[in-house]
């Protein structure tokens, strides 16, 4: 594949090695200093973006990307508002979006048994259930795209609301997301329910962003010859 790498922070360049270790080409790196040249000139002849940037950008760029009929994996959280648009102009102009809040293989494993978890707890009134997530300090949104996930996994299977609130609720139907920004932690995600007398937890902690690289990598793969919108679902 010749690949277009926009956001050339830790992942990116994370993302940078392993294309290159698996045969590939970066013909195109744009960052802070050069995003001015975006645009379809410079995407022309490209097989596959990497979009990891800031939420302030990303919708930007994966419009950009797509407006030229380009491909893009997009592994930036934080602008889902923007989503649905972006969806729609991939089938108009015959681009192709892969979007992913989390490109672990392990986390998407947790997405599921996380869904089929919430069906069998969901009798079992006594138990409150909470989503906690903690990363490097640098990361900007909060909650993390990934907690979103699992939340709508949740509430897909539950009737609850939802709360991005720190302080715990009284109200025992809302489904609360407790945010943290430490270090340098890649990312941290756990589910946990709790009674009275016990609590379950479902947790993944990634100790090498390598794992995010690495997935991204696979879906640009994946989503070399193809059109459209797609999801880790489909590759998995």
């Amino acid at each position: 594949m010749k690949c277009a790498i926009i956001g050339h922070g830790k992942m990116g360049r994370e993302i940078e090695r392993i294309l290159l270790e698996r045969g590939h080409s970066v013909a195109l790196i744009i960052d802070e200093a050069n995003a001015s040249e975006l645009n379809a000139e410079a995407l022309r002849g490209i097989d596959v973006a990497f979009e990891f940037t800031t939420p302030d950008t990303a919708l930007a760029n994966v419009e950009t990307v797509l407006s030229a009929g380009g491909r893009v994996v997009c592994g930036t959280t934080g602008w889902l508002a923007g989503l649905k648009r972006m969806e729609q102009l991939s089938e108009q102009k015959g681009g192709a979006l892969f979007y992913a809040s989390n490109f672990s293989i392990g986390v998407n494993m947790m997405f599921r048994l996380n869904r089929r978890l919430a069906e069998l707890m969901n009798p079992y009134e006594e138990y409150d259930v909470r989503i906690e997530e903690t990363h490097h300090m640098w990361k900007k949104d909060a909650p993390s795209g990934t907690a979103i996930t699992l939340a709508e996994g949740i509430i897909e299977s539950v009737e609850r609301k939802t709360s991005w609130a720190n302080e715990p609720s009284e109200d025992s139907s809302v489904l609360e997301i407790e945010s943290f920004r430490e270090g340098m932690i890649p990312g941290i995600h756990t589910v946990t329910y709790t009674s009275e007398n016990d609590f379950l937890q479902l947790k993944h902690s990634i100790t090498n962003r390598r794992a995010l690289a690495m997935g991204a990598v696979v879906a640009g793969e994946y989503l070399a010859d193809k059109r459209g919108v797609h999801t880790m679902d489909n590759l998995l």
